[in-house]
């Protein structure tokens, strides 16, 4: 298991990093054409935030595995 800061500074534990990825990556590409849904475009900002940093830490795990 592994943490990871969201960008609001709360700690999320990590059970399944490519589960976490793959829900990270569906999050983020959800979007509203209206300007009445401005929560729902920072809640993009944040799982798109999630998912780089998810990814990092494959990447870098990645990197150590070789």
């Amino acid at each position: 298991m592994m943490t990871v800061k969201d960008r609001e500074g709360n700690e999320l534990e990590i059970t399944d990093l490519e589960k976490a990825i793959k829900q990270a990556d569906t999050y983020r590409k959800y979007s509203h054409y209206n300007e009445h849904f401005v929560k729902v475009d920072t809640t993009q900002l944040y799982w798109q935030d999630l998912y780089e940093k998810l990814v990092a830490i494959k990447t870098n795990i990645d990197n150590k595995n070789k």
